[in-house]
């Protein structure tokens, strides 16, 4: 369980979230969302402790996060696969190389058992024997399935999107959208997806949550938010600029 209490965070004297506080529970399929910039991927970068808050606290399995050793913060974040934005891959790794690089560091597998997950993660995405390529072999939609098989290969409690279908076609948006639920559905696991693809929140989420102006705007289920009412919520689903709070 996550949980957020009255946390702030700015940069250069700019607010980016102020006081807020929720909850992802166990279990949970919760898409972040709101404009660009709003601060989403900021939160999101919070969570998993690469960026500190300036006030609140982030608990993680009864960890407070802020006050912990690194090493402690390490081990939690074993639990951790996080999949950034635009596959985040190594240039002059292989496929397989760039996989290896979290099961060393973050788990005590020998050459062996790392090999083997590495084979069992690519083909949870379809990716089967592209072990020896490189990234700049791959496309967009194949980097991001590289990036999710690197994350599924810990076999992380929680799972973490940064925009995985951003600049992907329909198609490939769809294959990616599978591929989070089909994940989610076989484990014990918690995803958390920041996006702010529409289409995604609808066949991936079953919670949302919606930032805007630094402030949580909306936090209940995906039905009734594309049921609200709240007009910055409508505002922001309809792609109307013309409307201010």
């Amino acid at each position: 369980m996550i949980n957020i209490n009255n946390m702030s965070k700015s940069f250069d004297n700019r607010v980016i979230l102020r006081n807020i506080s929720f909850s992802i529970n166990k279990g949970d399929k919760i898409a972040i969302i709101g404009q660009s910039g709003i601060g989403k991927s900021v939160l999101l970068k919070s969570i998993i402790g690469l960026l500190n808050p300036d006030d609140g606290d982030i608990f993680i399995d009864e960890q407070n996060i802020n006050n912990i050793s690194f090493r402690k913060l390490q081990k939690l974040r074993s639990k951790f696969g996080m999949v950034f934005q635009f596959g985040a891959l190594f240039d002059s790794m292989t496929v397989g190389e760039n996989i290896s690089l979290a099961l060393q560091k973050l788990t005590n597998f020998d050459k062996s058992e790392i090999s083997d997950k590495i084979t069992v993660s690519l083909k949870e995405v379809n990716m089967e024997g592209t072990e020896e390529k490189i990234p700049s072999e791959l496309s967009g939609g194949m980097k991001k399935r590289v990036g999710i098989a690197r994350a599924i290969a810990l076999n992380p409690k929680y799972m973490f999107y940064d925009e995985p279908t951003t600049g992907l076609d329909p198609i490939m948006t769809d294959s990616i959208n599978r591929l989070i639920n089909n994940f989610h559905s076989k484990g014990d696991v918690t995803s958390i997806i920041v996006t702010h693809e529409m289409k995604t929140v609808r066949d991936v989420s079953d919670r949302v949550l919606m930032l805007h102006n630094g402030k949580i705007q909306f936090n209940g289920s995906t039905e009734d938010l594309f049921c609200s009412v709240d007009p910055i919520v409508m505002a922001f689903l309809n792609g109307d600029s013309t409307y201010e709070a």
